[in-house]
């Protein structure tokens, strides 16, 4: 059935907006309770070591403290649940700023203060910090994230390169970046007869519920984890983090509600990062531009508490034809915080690498960088070798470069001057998987003509309520006003996580069969809805595990202008533009919304974000927002984003792909191949900085 309004597509504001900018949205420390507590963590002082004492005498003694917990102390979590979790169970310290105690008191400036004057003495070890390609402890994992082959070969590369007439063989780093999400992560624990419940600020409450019932050995029906509203996440808020579990443990030490919120130092490391690489890029082609061999070459750290391998080269396997091809991800255990989850994870460093590497391949060859692209474009994925379900690159690149005028540029850098101030142009594909995972819905009808859909779905400040709403009144042919929608807990039917650019094209599906099912029992009743309102439920289980294995992505294409300031290496980026091939969009506005974002947060990699690593005191040196510089309304200038006519029969009912994270894709090197156009001088360590550019 159809909406008369005909819902889908059409720009309608955030449901919950009025509810945000008046303060009425309830985030995970921002919910009422009795008797509430608050908990602070102590975090470890050291690298690498043992506790061999804890004095907690002050702390104790401190006005409105309620308890200090610590691995002697704490009550036993279960253990080979999750090592990242198992905290305050054991004496080790794996990395600085691991936590090491909890204290909970009756202000959050007592537990503070009360943090402060924990001691703690240690067995002090030598570590290691320092990430290297030419470290003697790098190893292949067993698969990348998040279960991609560690290195894949086709063709013959060694051959194909050296018998190529053109050949790069190019090196490229990226430092760490850190989430920095607005909403710090932070959870409400609370017990009752048995039960609890977490406010938490999560990007999907299922695996929180299964980790908590697991690690307090409890039925899974005993714990209630909720999330109706979440300050962004950027991927660093999917499943369970240590707060979480504190959080819990605590509330059930003091027998009270229990609110902990990392404080935003503690947002650096100990909750995830996205890890430092370093990449090697390998491109023999004929002189008219086309690819014979391609290698890509990823090195990446991990922790020595669990195995986190960032799939960078993953990018290079799908993006363009080449009939040679190699790409390996190799690994280091190191002294740190364990790597995470991050905007695009592996796409964003690998294809500042491997556009970076495309621009310099078409000044070698002679060609437009854009009419590269065009030329090692393939309808065939060059990995499995079967056609992608749809592939509108090209479209993308030609209609970007129309839009943002790209026939009138000088190929020559360094060739545009005003005065003190160098301008230059570039450019950058795009791609990111277009996945789905399973999820069920319910859908209800009353007597008063309204219609309530429900599902475990997490809304991290992307729209995903507003248009799964949309969504849900089309299938049910109702008008929108007509339908609530209920998301965020775990007593709704479940749903995975907001992440990996899958909620909304997976979560649609299960609210369209669920509105399709309520719209056949109504019809079977003749319209006549009980007096106590119909309800039916749905699963999209069976027909997501019957999709056929198909390679299936987004695309885009990326436009950069900025200007250099010839004497002071000033860097300033003029206009942003990006053309994306994202299937159907259900909201444009809110699509806009996270293209726009990406975009900005690639702008932001490219130019100021870099985690500064202090490898004589194993931690970073600018763990706060004042010091880690990110991008801020005087760097960005105008961001325009489109997207094409991209449809796609083999991905979901409504042809939907995942928006959240192809924006930032391919943007830093947008920049950074647009700063080699005004300047002449190629930078491939990010950020593109001042310091970098003045000796050349």
């Amino acid at each position: 059935m159809v909406s008369p309004v005909g819902a889908v597509g059409q720009p309608f504001t955030r449901l919950e907006g009025h509810d945000k900018v008046t303060g009425t949205a309830r985030y995970a420390v921002e919910y009422p309770a009795d008797g509430m507590a608050y908990a602070m963590i102590v975090p470890a002082t050291i690298v690498r070591g043992v506790i061999t004492g804890v004095r907690t005498e002050a702390a104790s003694a401190l006005a409105g403290v309620l308890a200090v917990l610590h691995h002697g102390n704490a009550p036993r979590l279960a253990a080979g649940v999750d090592a990242e979790l198992y905290r305050l169970q054991e004496p080790t310290v794996h990395f600085r700023g691991q936590a090491v105690a909890v204290v909970v008191a009756e202000t959050i400036e007592a537990a503070r203060e009360a943090a402060r004057l924990v001691h703690l003495d240690y067995d002090v070890q030598p570590h290691r910090t320092e990430l290297s390609d030419q470290d003697p402890g790098l190893y292949q994992p067993g698969h990348v994230n998040p279960s991609y082959p560690t290195d894949v070969s086709a063709g013959d590369f060694d051959a194909g390169f050296a018998a190529a007439p053109v050949r790069l063989d190019l090196a490229y780093r990226t430092p760490s970046y850190h989430n920095s999400p607005l909403e710090p992560h932070a959870s409400t624990a609370q017990w009752r007869d048995g039960q609890l419940l977490v406010h938490d600020a999560s990007q999907g409450t299922l695996p929180a519920q299964e980790l908590l019932s697991r690690l307090f050995e409890l039925p899974m029906e005993s714990v209630r984890v909720v999330n109706a509203h979440i300050g962004g996440g950027f991927g660093g808020k999917l499943y369970v983090k240590i707060q979480t579990v504190l959080a819990a443990m605590a509330a059930r030490v003091v027998d009270r509600p229990v609110r902990l919120a990392l404080t935003r130092q503690q947002m650096f490391g100990p909750v995830g990062y996205r890890t430092p690489t370093i990449q090697r890029v390998r491109l023999g082609a004929d002189r008219d531009g086309r690819i014979a061999a391609v290698a890509h070459d990823a090195v990446s750290q991990t922790s020595t508490v669990t195995e986190f391998a960032e799939q960078t080269a993953v990018y290079t396997r799908n993006m363009y034809a080449a009939p040679n091809r190699r790409t390996t991800h190799r690994v280091v255990r190191l002294d740190v915080p364990t790597p995470f989850w991050m905007r695009a994870p592996g796409y964003t460093p690998g294809s500042f690498a491997l556009e970076s590497a495309l621009d310099e391949l078409a000044l070698a060859c002679g060609l437009d960088p854009v009419e590269l692209r065009l030329r090692n474009d393939t309808t065939v994925d060059p990995e499995s070798g079967h056609p992608f379900t749809s592939r509108n690159l090209a479209a993308c690149l030609t209609d970007g470069a129309r839009r943002f005028g790209w026939s009138d540029r000088d190929p020559t850098p360094g060739s545009r001057r005003e005065g003190r101030w160098r301008y230059g142009t570039g450019m950058a594909g795009s791609s990111y998987p277009a996945r789905i995972r399973p999820a069920a819905a319910s859908a209800a009808a009353y007597a008063d003509g309204t219609f309530e859909v429900r599902i475990n779905a997490a809304d991290i400040g992307t729209g995903a309520r507003t248009a799964l709403w949309q969504v849900a009144a089309d299938a049910l042919g109702a008008p929108p006003q007509r339908v609530r929608i209920e998301i965020g807990d775990t007593a709704l039917p479940y749903a995975e996580v907001a992440g990996g650019s899958t909620g909304l094209a997976s979560w649609s599906w299960a609210v369209v069969r669920a509105c399709e099912r309520l719209c056949e029992r109504l019809a079977e009743l003749r319209g006549v809805v009980p007096a106590g309102g119909l309800l039916v439920e749905a699963s999209s289980a069976e027909e997501v595990a019957a999709q056929a294995t198909l390679p299936r992505f987004a695309y885009g294409a990326q436009f950069a202008e900025v200007r250099v300031d010839a004497d002071t290496g000033e860097i300033r980026v003029r206009r942003l533009l990006g053309v994306f091939a994202v299937g159907r969009a259900v909201n444009p506005t809110t699509l806009r919304s996270q293209l726009v974002g990406g975009m900005t947060m690639g702008l932001s990699m490219a130019l100021h974000e870099e985690g500064a690593f202090d490898d004589r005191y194993g931690t970073w040196a600018n763990h706060d927002l004042a010091s880690y510089h990110i991008s801020s309304n005087a760097d960005v200038p105008a961001v325009e984003a489109y997207w094409v006519t991209d449809e796609d029969s083999q991905l979901n009912p409504l042809g939907i792909k995942g928006a959240g994270e192809i924006g930032i894709v391919g943007a830093a090197a947008a920049i950074a191949n647009a700063v080699h156009h005004a300047t002449g001088v190629r930078v491939r360590e990010l950020p593109v900085t001042l310091d970098k550019l003045l000796p050349g």
